[in-house]
């Protein structure tokens, strides 16, 4: 049986780490690290989301604040704030919390945010930077997923490595982000040819593609490393992952549960990212 990755361990661990380097850049430059969210109309789950990102901000030594938009809010007056926002010396970094409704541009808003503030890393330059192997803000989820498998202490240097999964948000950076491991990475998708082959080659597998329990337990190598990024429902309305859980922790080495193991990572990671953009921004 594999070993449980605990992502809300983890995440505590991250966030504590996060506390500290804050409070030493408080002691350092008289004002902690500020980081706004915009939040345009009134889904409940952004909501909520939104919520949980501003009260481990407040936990975390972050100083923070929510922008509240109507949903019929202007393309334009959502623009001006991110402008406005750059502007500001206090704020360290800016996030849209997506999706926006649909007479907004997430590529203007992307655009528009300044490098130096894209908390989220979905800026073209961060991505570029990412790609380069350079230094900079890498989006929260896969930096999420790469800090599990590394407290997992396995060497991740050489191994072969399987992405279901290329979006812009999650696959393509976490194949990225092995890369710079020194992992050798196969990126598949819906046209990948033999997929449960390929999977059975990999010691690590990272399933991202919003379809759930797809990877079954007789695609993992004996001894892989699992992380489940997805979150669907189940037909009894249960929360599950692209993986089949229960198949395949009789397979993998380690594997991460849904819920419980990457979630908890993305607002962690977000606020490692915050404390990160503001060090910089004063060096």
């Amino acid at each position: 049986m594999a070993q449980i990755i605990d992502g809300k361990a983890v995440s505590a661990k991250v966030r504590a780490e996060v506390a500290e380097t804050a409070g030493k850049f408080e002691q350092k430059y008289g004002r902690k690290p500020g980081l706004h969210v915009i939040l345009v109309g009134d889904d409940p789950a952004s909501a909520v989301y939104v919520r949980n990102k501003e009260v481990a901000a407040e936990k975390s030594n972050i100083e923070g604040a929510v922008h509240r938009l109507s949903a019929d809010v202007s393309e334009s007056t959502v623009l001006e704030l991110i402008d406005k926002l750059n502007q500001d010396e206090k704020i360290d970094g800016i996030l849209v919390q997506f999706p926006v409704p649909a007479h907004i541009s997430q590529n203007k808003i992307l655009e528009t945010i300044s490098p130096a503030k894209d908390v989220d890393g979905l800026h073209a330059e961060n991505v570029g930077r990412l790609w380069s192997g350079l230094p900079g803000l890498v989006s929260c989820t896969p930096a999420g997923c790469v800090r599990l498998l590394e407290e997992t202490q396995v060497q991740l240097a050489g191994k072969r490595a399987i992405v279901i999964g290329r979006s812009n948000l999650v696959g393509k950076p976490i194949a990225a982000l092995l890369l710079n491991k020194s992992c050798t990475v196969i990126l598949a998708h819906s046209q990948t040819l033999d997929l449960p082959a390929r999977v059975k080659e990999a010691d690590i597998v990272i399933a991202a593609v919003g379809r759930a329990k797809m990877v079954q337990g007789a695609w993992i190598k004996p001894g892989a490393l699992v992380i489940d990024v997805g979150i669907n429902r189940a037909q009894d309305g249960s929360l599950c992952g692209d993986v089949d859980f229960d198949a395949c922790e009789k397979e993998a080495g380690y594997i991460t549960p849904v819920p419980g193991g990457v979630g908890p990572m993305t607002i962690a990671m977000l606020l490692k990212n915050t404390v990160q953009a503001a060090f910089a921004r004063q060096a």
